[in-house]
């Protein structure tokens, strides 16, 4: 079974009396009352990231990712907790200093304070985040409207492209090598779009484990479709000069998740509003799509073409 079908078979029932859980069915616990959002990940070595040979990279990753759970809820993250698994041979003082020193990093890029966590000793290198914001209202899942406007934050692709250049499963120039092993690493986050989500977005979502599957969990409790057009999904410079330089198709890049942009629905008449922000903050938002009635199939559609939905599956937790 995947992640959800665990979530749901196992432990949705038991977190029925608490509605600040939404069910378990989005990607942060709200309490109203005491405006208080919280999410949890956690990321293992030769899952979420290849390997420990650049501690303070795979820790700015995974600040970065789980931040982005918040930033996409229209929340300010402001306190995190970190809980890391290894041994010797990973946590060195080589190691541990270079992963303060990016956590020192991290802190006054995006403002957020350490305020606890865990160690554990481990033949496997493990950390578990839980970030901490203060909101009134979130932009929840299962939101979306009939006719929305799908969109997306940034650009798709560098960081898959990234993870295959580290794991050597593509050859490239060293120019090119080093930007994607850097956006795999530490993604640009959209990270002043929080203070504007609830202007706009009637829904919305990281995207982590891939543009499709997200989109997926996105409307997953509503009579709802969802119809993408690959041409639009926007891309870096550099990938397009990757693609073009090597002969490759742009829809191999799109669908592997952790780009950590914002997906969202918002209504068209939201068009202008978004695109005055956008250039406000100097943060590329665009449209790749719409949401369809729940008659009609979800759909992806490359130069004009319907593709099959199931070349486009991001990653998936199996148990």
């Amino acid at each position: 079974m995947d992640e959800f079908e665990l979530i749901k078979n196992y432990f949705q029932k038991i977190s029925n009396k608490n509605l600040g859980a939404k069910k378990l069915n989005d990607d942060v616990f709200f309490d109203k009352n005491k405006k208080l959002v919280v999410s949890v990940d956690t990321y293992n070595e030769k899952v979420h990231f290849p390997n420990f040979k650049y501690p303070n990279l795979v820790i700015k990753k995974i600040i970065r990712s789980s931040i982005s759970d918040l930033i996409a809820k229209g929340v300010k993250p402001k306190y995190y907790f970190i809980s890391g698994s290894g041994n010797k041979k990973s946590f060195t003082k080589r190691n541990l200093k270079s992963i303060s020193k990016a956590l020192n990093q991290e802190q006054k890029k995006y403002n957020l304070k350490l305020s606890g966590g865990d160690t554990t000793n481990s033949d496997k290198v493990s950390f578990s985040i839980t970030s901490i914001g203060f909101s009134q209202s979130i932009v929840e899942r299962n939101k979306a409207k009939l006719n929305d406007d799908i969109y997306v934050t940034g650009n798709i692709g560098d960081s898959f492209v990234g993870l295959k250049t580290i794991k050597n499963n593509i050859k490239i120039n060293f120019k090119l090598k080093k930007y994607f092993i850097s956006k795999f690493y530490c993604p640009n986050l959209p990270y002043n779009i929080y203070k504007h989500m609830h202007k706009f977005a009637n829904t919305s979502i990281d995207i982590s484990d891939g543009l499709v599957s997200d989109m997926y969990k996105l409307i997953n409790d509503q009579f709802l479709s969802f119809e993408i057009n690959v041409n639009k999904i926007p891309i870096s410079k550099n990938l397009e000069v990757y693609i073009k330089k090597y002969n490759k198709v742009k829809n191999q890049f799109l669908f592997h998740g952790d780009d950590y942009q914002v997906l969202f629905t918002a209504s068209k008449k939201k068009r202008l509003l978004i695109k005055s922000l956008a250039k406000k903050l100097n943060q590329k938002i665009t449209i790749i799509g719409k949401i369809n009635n729940g008659y009609k199939k979800n759909l992806i559609k490359f130069d004009n073409k319907p593709q099959n939905l199931t070349n486009f599956k991001g990653y998936s937790h199996t148990f």
